[in-house]
């Protein structure tokens, strides 16, 4: 089965992203117009089109790069774009496969390794297996063979969506079964990066984990809030979104509904806030959607 890893030079070629150069704040986010704290759909007919449906999305720290996974007729694959000499190219894929499926990508906060999730077995050729986490990183102006993110994330069930604090820290989710846990909804974990080893997994507590599904988080870098998915008795729609924010003394705020300005009767998944904090994107009814972050200072105040 053949396996694609598009390779694109990732500084050799676009100075212009990878100096210190002032970039014109236009350029940015595919020049896309800024939404306000109503949401909108994001580029409708380039990346969100009515004939395809995407999901997990990332930009770089610039704003000049970016990274969607896309489902077409079930099977999924992730697309690339990049702004060069002023210029957004054309998505294109970068990772996809005949068999195994490829989706939810996010960077690491160095922004040398792509993290996503697939079915890809370890030797990559027997059939689909559950979902892990994986990561290609960067090898001079090339991406490395698909690397397993190991045992201490990965279980023989499934891991989804991956998002990092500014120090390293993993958060995921996963509907793996343990001592602890017995039943195989899915949940939230975090695994902290020590010496470039994530440890064992740890489980949030019940302000944010419950007996429902829990899944696609998102972690604010400095850690001060958490944004996923669930799907709860009194929901909106087949899966919300739901926020919770860190207490002085570590904890976290029971979570919270998002509302209705984010939620509706579909299914909200897929959460990301951009890095200079201006933007939340999210997915809903199979588009990719962004919104201010004013959106998010209003929930802190009404908590």
């Amino acid at each position: 089965m053949r396996l694609l890893i598009n390779c694109f030079l990732w500084c050799l070629l676009t100075p212009l992203i990878c100096s210190s150069q002032k970039i014109d704040d236009r350029l940015k986010y595919l020049e896309q117009k800024p939404p306000s704290v109503n949401p909108e759909i994001f580029a409708p007919g380039l990346i969100s089109k009515n004939t395809e449906s995407e999901f997990g999305s990332v930009f770089n720290t610039e704003a000049t790069q970016f990274f969607y996974g896309v489902d077409i007729n079930g099977r999924t694959e992730i697309r690339y774009s990049e702004l060069i000499e002023n210029k957004w190219s054309k998505p294109r894929t970068i990772l996809s496969h005949d068999k195994y499926g490829f989706n939810d990508p996010f960077l690491s906060p160095d922004e040398n390794r792509l993290y996503f999730i697939s079915e890809r077995t370890l030797d990559g050729m027997g059939a689909k297996q559950d979902h892990d986490i994986w990561y290609v990183e960067k090898k001079g102006s090339e991406w490395s063979e698909p690397i397993n993110a190991g045992p201490n994330i990965n279980s023989n069930r499934n891991e989804y969506y991956i998002s990092f604090t500014a120090t390293g820290t993993m958060y995921f989710s996963s509907n793996k079964i343990t001592a602890e846990k017995k039943q195989s909804d899915f949940d939230i974990y975090a695994s902290k990066s020590i010496n470039g080893e994530f440890q064992k997994a740890i489980t949030l507590g019940d302000s944010i984990n419950t007996s429902n599904y829990e899944a696609d988080v998102f972690v604010d870098p400095k850690e001060t809030y958490i944004i996923f998915c669930a799907r709860r008795p009194e929901g909106l729609g087949r899966g919300d979104l739901y926020i919770s924010f860190k207490n002085t003394d570590g904890t976290w705020t029971k979570s919270i509904n998002m509302g209705e300005k984010i939620n509706t009767k579909n299914h909200e998944l897929c959460p990301f806030v951009s890095k200079d904090g201006k933007y939340f994107f999210y997915t809903s009814n199979q588009d990719i959607y962004w919104v201010s972050t004013k959106i998010i200072d209003e929930l802190r105040k009404s908590k």
